[in-house]
């Protein structure tokens, strides 16, 4: 586990390099409109996305370089639907990785703003990407559709709708949490086999393995809302419950919960045993997603 540790640490300080370097060579008017882009985007957090997307790249033969573009367009896709999950119309939590969430520091308004423009200068990114070549494009669009209304707003939509109803049961949790979470990482593990072009079924596996590991990743999340404190993960404690989501424990119970996450781990060390690369750190990822304390 120390080795997974430092792996992880320099693969999440690469990212920080990565995006430290863009931040740097842009500034945008207003001031508060800079601000509020920056003060998300540099709050920290675990860079999993990021990560798995390096990770993968690796895994595959390649460099850090050749996707850290495409890691800081999904990490700024990922940052502004927190944004917009905090707003009061939405999930309404006041705090996010233990600091102010957005709309608390900036106000609704520019909340909503910062979140439209890391969205926009993440495509942006994306496109500029897309000169590099077919493959680019690829993996481009996998990230468009997959954090729009085929994938991530799908979920969201689907989150909101259903909050309340006592009538929502297995496929609507599917549903939403295939969407709102499975899309982002299959984005982050698949991307990279589409820039270097790789065997349609090594990108299918990457794709099945990101959605089983978003399956894993939301029901441990959902089992921390319950089980978890706030100084470890950052944000409100108990508001699924509060707020009547359509989570795995509501669905489930937690007992289950516990035994479908164990199912999503080995389902997905399955998958990656399949590959023919070395896969150890992916696999190393998978069983701390299982054990996650935040």
């Amino acid at each position: 586990m120390a080795d997974f540790n430092e792996n992880y640490e320099a693969l999440r300080a690469s990212f920080e390099d990565a995006l430290h370097s863009y931040l740097a060579g842009v500034t945008f008017k207003p001031k508060i409109l800079d601000e509020s882009f920056r003060y998300s985007l540099q709050l920290g957090g675990k860079r999993v996305r990021p990560v798995m997307m390096f990770a993968a790249a690796q895994m595959l033969g390649g460099k850090i370089a050749d996707v850290s573009a495409l890691a800081v367009a999904l990490e700024m896709i990922h940052t502004y639907s927190l944004i917009h999950d905090d707003l009061p119309a939405m999930d309404n939590d006041d705090f996010r990785r233990g600091q102010p969430s957005s709309h608390k520091k900036f106000g609704e308004g520019q909340a909503i703003l910062a979140g439209d423009a890391l969205l926009n200068q993440a495509f942006q990114i994306c496109m500029e990407e897309c000169r590099k070549g077919r493959t680019y494009v690829n993996a481009a669009v996998l990230i468009a559709k997959n954090a729009g209304a085929f994938g991530m707003i799908a979920g969201q939509a689907a989150d909101l709708y259903f909050q309340g109803s006592e009538t929502a049961g297995e496929k609507d949790y599917e549903f939403i949490a295939r969407n709102k979470t499975a899309k982002m990482f299959m984005s982050a593990v698949a991307a990279p086999a589409y820039v270097y072009d790789a065997d349609e079924n090594i990108v299918s596996l990457l794709l099945e393995y990101g959605k089983n590991l978003g399956f894993l990743f939301q029901i441990t999340d959902d089992l921390l809302d319950v089980g978890g404190n706030f100084e470890q993960l950052g944000k409100t404690i108990g508001k699924d419950a509060a707020e009547k989501k359509v989570s795995a424990v509501k669905v489930y119970g937690m007992r289950s919960c516990e035994a479908m996450a164990e199912r999503y781990c080995e389902l997905c060390l399955d998958l990656l045993s399949r590959l023919p690369y070395e896969c150890g750190f992916l696999e190393e990822f998978t069983k701390f997603v299982l054990k996650r304390e935040h």
